[in-house]
């Protein structure tokens, strides 16, 4: 038998519980976190919301079937007239990335911590899921809440029927970047091989898991010495069997390089490359989520 080594920061743990139906997801970043904020001088508020971004991600796409190349999730959430225009994340593989767009001037005017609203306004959350073989969905719902965690739980909800509790917390302070989360979800009753039937909400089952599931303290989350594993068995140590499901390693990943660049714009009529062309008569392309800019030669 091959003892596994316990989990600890960036990478994903998964665990179910099968007496109740239930599926779950537990992460902690640091390096990860710390290496996308870095490619930005962002203020604490867009820090917080971007940590919780990326927590957010990695959770929804450890729950992706399928891994590698063709296995995405993407969050956006967006708004037109709201102080954050754009925020993205992205998994693929274990990669995660994010950015975050924003007017610096009317978020000075705000306090330390703003609510979502205050960030967004009147936005929405898009949540897409690519699963390979041409295969996505995408489930869009208001940007209601104070957080994004509660967002996500109105996704799952109504495009999924799913119920499904999410946990963030996060750290930014001497000791560096940290954050991290819990999704459980309760699997809707039904057969294989049969329609899946409308989640309930107030099955005893779920009502349970959600009620041991919200006991989790931020700090247990964020604590370096405590296992994912660990956490999986302080909430879960009286059920009589949990199935522990090592996830993906985690890092910041960054797909855009100059080859792939000069392909995309390759494809612009040669009138439209020549207006693109700076002093030195090449094409400078800018990639908001490393903050690196790639002269092309065309």
């Amino acid at each position: 038998m091959t003892i596994q080594p316990e989990t600890f920061s960036d990478k994903l743990l998964g665990f179910t519980l099968p007496a109740r139906n239930a599926r779950a997801r537990v992460v902690r970043l640091d390096k990860v976190v710390a290496d996308v904020l870095a490619a930005h001088d962002y203020p604490p508020p867009v820090t917080h919301l971007l940590s919780e971004a990326l927590v957010l991600a990695a959770l929804m796409g450890g729950l992706l079937k399928a891994e590698g190349d063709d296995a995405q999730l993407t969050m956006q959430a967006q708004t037109k007239a709201g102080i954050v225009s754009l925020l993205v994340c992205d998994y693929r593989g274990g990669s995660l990335r994010g950015y975050c767009d924003f007017d610096a001037s009317r978020l000075a005017e705000l306090g330390a911590n703003p609510p979502l609203s205050a960030l967004f306004g009147e936005g929405f959350l898009a949540i897409t899921f690519e699963t390979g073989g041409a295969q996505r969905y995408q489930g869009i719902v208001p940007l209601e809440g104070e957080t994004l965690a509660e967002a996500c739980e109105a996704y799952f909800t109504q495009s999924e029927q799913l119920p499904t509790m999410i946990r963030i917390a996060s750290r930014s302070n001497d000791s560096g970047e940290a954050a991290a989360g819990l999704l459980i979800q309760h699997l809707a009753d039904g057969e294989e091989g049969r329609e899946r039937l409308h989640a309930r909400m107030d099955h005893p089952d779920w009502e349970h898991v959600a009620a041991l599931s919200s006991t989790i303290s931020h700090e247990e989350l964020l604590d370096p010495e405590l296992s994912l594993e660990s956490i999986a068995w302080r909430l879960f140590h009286e059920e009589g069997e949990v199935r522990i499901q090592p996830g993906a390693a985690l890092a910041r990943g960054c797909r855009c390089n100059a080859e792939y660049y000069t392909s995309v714009v390759a494809r612009f009529p040669k009138a439209e490359l020549e207006e693109m062309r700076g002093d030195d008569g090449k094409i400078s392309v800018d990639c908001a989520f490393c903050a690196r800019t790639f002269p092309l030669a065309l």
